[in-house]
């Protein structure tokens, strides 16, 4: 694990923010909800969860797909939420991170008190492809037109070139992808009530799995559902008087390269979780060997390999060896996705990675809590072009 984190540069003083409430709605492959419906379910999971209702709320931010959008204010007005002091309505950037990220510069900056944080997803529909590109029996439009003559159009294309060019690059083998795999299906056997899959995987069948765009195969992509997911931060004084013992975010930043295009970024073993880690590292005291536990976004697998090295928990180059020497493991060096990740508990676009890091810091994980509870969890979201990642810290 290195420590050598960039010179600290520590945000101003302002308001402390705090996680108070986490929900989910219903989730399934096809459950037949609106995403008006998701969204409430989860919405009055978290505030129960919280301990507030409608009138404690002054803010509302939300990501959504500009197909499946989900409009903050409209979400207030079907919850009865009277006033909003802030809202935004996200479709950039790095999924449910972003909605957490504009939620704390929210109340940090005091421009909001209490906001709700909301992810929202279609299983039909919900990834890349032919679905985002309206009109593609006319031809392929914009960057398309270069991409798909290679048969390249989702984003399950880009991911195995990345898996392929860390492999050239570092050595890196299928074996350590499908090590990740196994540790993940590890969690996901102990959290059945929320997991697709509790049978147990091995490397065998990790190999035997067929390839969607080699070397990324059927195991290395999450799973899609349709699901809402949500979380109340507040300030710390409010999270004082509610229901959950609070955590805290730390540090938090954002990271892009200057390529917006996944498939153009110039350095895909270096994209911008690294840029966004480096910062905010910078804005903590805290180091990597601090921080016991982990969220980190598995939309397919090498994302979360690539910032086991971006945040410094292995060298760069090094992560598929520190994987498959157990590492992520709960009894490893930094027990990983320990709800099983979105391979196997199914895509919420991040927000999954903030509720159990949240829960095994507060001590609400159950059986799967992590020995020793953990003060100092991270989380991440997303790869390439654009991410986004936090600490957040238990009293």
């Amino acid at each position: 694990m290195t420590d050598n984190h960039p010179q600290r540069t520590p945000v101003p003083k302002k308001q402390r923010v705090a996680i108070v409430g986490v929900g989910y709605s219903t989730v399934g492959r096809d459950t037949g909800l609106s995403l008006d419906t998701l969204t409430a379910q989860a919405s009055i999971a978290a505030m129960e969860d919280a301990g507030v209702k409608p009138a404690d709320i002054d803010g509302v931010v939300v990501h959504s797909f500009p197909h499946q959008y989900v409009s903050a204010t409209h979400t207030a007005a079907m919850l009865g939420i009277p006033d909003l002091a802030f809202y935004s309505g996200s479709v950039d950037g790095a999924a449910y991170s972003m909605a957490a990220l504009h939620a704390i510069a929210a109340i940090a900056s005091g421009s909001a008190e209490t906001v709700l944080t909301l992810r929202t997803v279609h299983r039909a529909g919900a990834a890349g492809g032919s679905s985002l590109v309206p009109g593609m029996e006319r031809g392929a439009p914009g960057p398309f037109q270069f991409t798909m003559p290679y048969g390249s159009f989702t984003g399950s294309h880009w991911a195995g070139l990345y898996m392929q060019r860390h492999m050239a690059m570092y050595g890196t083998k299928e074996e350590d992808f499908g090590a990740f795999a196994v540790a993940q299906r590890e969690y996901a056997i102990a959290n059945p009530s929320e997991s697709f899959f509790t049978e147990p995987l091995t490397i065998d069948d990790y190999l035997s799995a067929r390839y969607i765009a080699a070397p990324l195969r059927l195991l290395d992509c999450d799973y899609p559902v349709d699901s809402s997911s949500a979380l109340i931060f507040t300030t710390e004084e409010r999270a004082r008087d509610l229901r959950q013992k609070p955590v805290f975010f730390e540090s938090w930043a954002m990271g892009t390269t200057q390529e917006s295009d996944f498939s153009l970024v110039e350095d895909m073993t270096q994209s911008s979780p690294f840029r966004a880690a480096r910062r905010m590292w910078s804005r903590t005291d805290l180091k990597p060997s601090d921080v016991g536990v982990a969220g980190l976004y598995d939309g397919f697998s090498f994302i979360a390999l690539q910032w086991l090295e971006a945040l410094g928990f292995c060298g760069i180059g090094e992560s598929g060896p520190f994987v498959s020497s157990g590492h992520t493991r709960a009894d490893g060096v930094i027990p990983t996705n320990t709800d099983g990740g979105a391979c196997n508990v199914g895509r919420r676009h991040g927000a999954n990675y903030f509720i159990e890091v949240t829960r095994q810091l507060r001590g609400t994980a159950g059986e799967r809590a992590l020995p020793g509870r953990p003060t100092a969890g991270v989380v991440s979201n997303a790869v390439g072009p654009f991410s986004g990642c936090a600490l957040i810290t238990a009293e």
